[in-house]
């Protein structure tokens, strides 16, 4: 058994170590409350201009731009992967770079990885994928023109025809204990999900209609981008939160238990030095 003097030195760590896990919960806390606002807020512009460029898409079937052509054979692959610049957030970037390997072995094509957030260049290094475009030490409130490299270097290969698809994974925000790996594919732009049945419309186009569609369709690229990145903000803090919280309750479980053990350590220290005293005592007598 470890002695009193190590014991009490052992709990001293652990209970700076809780103070420090309890800081970064109130500070994430702080964080997530203001990156959830943020998220909502986005989320109705995000939907409004995916709902137009569906219903475009429906409007203009004769409208060949290349975001919205299929290929006919796959070549090479792109993927956005979204992630955070720190750690210390449980398994969200874990999950998130299962979500993209998963979507990159889907296809034996080769792939051009884009990455948003240090931990998606980490791994993606890590695993031998070719990186063409990074961006990292993203803000806590995020401005588009710090991503809109990477997304114009997606664009660019698309349009020369170096990448045939583009797919987009980050972690979707659900709520503070749920974040949600997602996987989407960007370009050629997906209306899968467009429901047939419901109406749609056209629209009034000034200049033209080309000239509008063209602008449109980038910035709604641009838009998904930029939206997924307010997502894992939000899912970054939420993950962190609840990561410093759980630290924190298993730092003070671990100085209970280091409590108990110093308490029987200084016992049996105390029995000793009795029983040394009495056999010094018996021998003299």
């Amino acid at each position: 058994m470890a002695s009193a003097k190590e014991i009490r030195g052992q709990i001293k760590a652990t209970q700076n170590t809780a103070k420090i896990t309890k800081a970064m919960e109130m500070v994430a806390a702080s964080k997530m409350r203001k990156a959830q606002e943020r998220v909502l807020e986005a989320r109705a512009y995000a939907e409004g201009i995916k709902r137009i460029v569906h219903n475009l898409m429906r409007a203009h079937p004769e409208y060949k731009h290349a975001f919205l052509t299929k290929r006919d054979a796959v070549k090479r692959m792109g993927v956005i992967a979204v992630s955070t610049d720190k750690g210390l957030c449980g398994g969200l970037n874990t999950n998130a770079m299962k979500k993209a390997f998963a979507v990159m072995q889907a296809s034996t094509v080769d792939v051009d990885a884009m990455n948003i957030g240090r931990r998606a260049s980490q791994a993606m290094r890590r695993f031998g994928v070719n990186i063409v475009a990074s961006v990292e030490n993203i803000n806590d409130a995020p401005s588009l023109d710090e991503i809109l490299g990477v997304v114009q270097v997606a664009m660019d290969k698309y349009l020369a025809g170096e990448l045939d698809e583009v797919h987009l994974v980050y972690s979707k925000y659900v709520n503070t204990m749920t974040q949600e790996p997602t996987s989407m594919r960007l370009l050629p732009c997906d209306d899968s999900d467009v429901d047939e049945s419901e109406a749609y419309w056209d629209y009034l186009y000034e200049p033209d209609s080309q000239v509008v569609l063209d602008g449109l369709l980038r910035r709604y690229i641009e838009a998904l981008v930029y939206h997924s990145v307010l997502e894992n903000k939000a899912c970054e803090h939420s993950a962190r939160m609840v990561a410093m919280k759980a630290a924190t309750d298993n730092a003070k479980d671990i100085v209970k238990d280091l409590q108990v053990t110093y308490n029987k350590a200084r016992q049996a220290a105390i029995t000793q030095e009795i029983a040394e005293i009495c056999s010094g005592a018996a021998a003299a007598g």
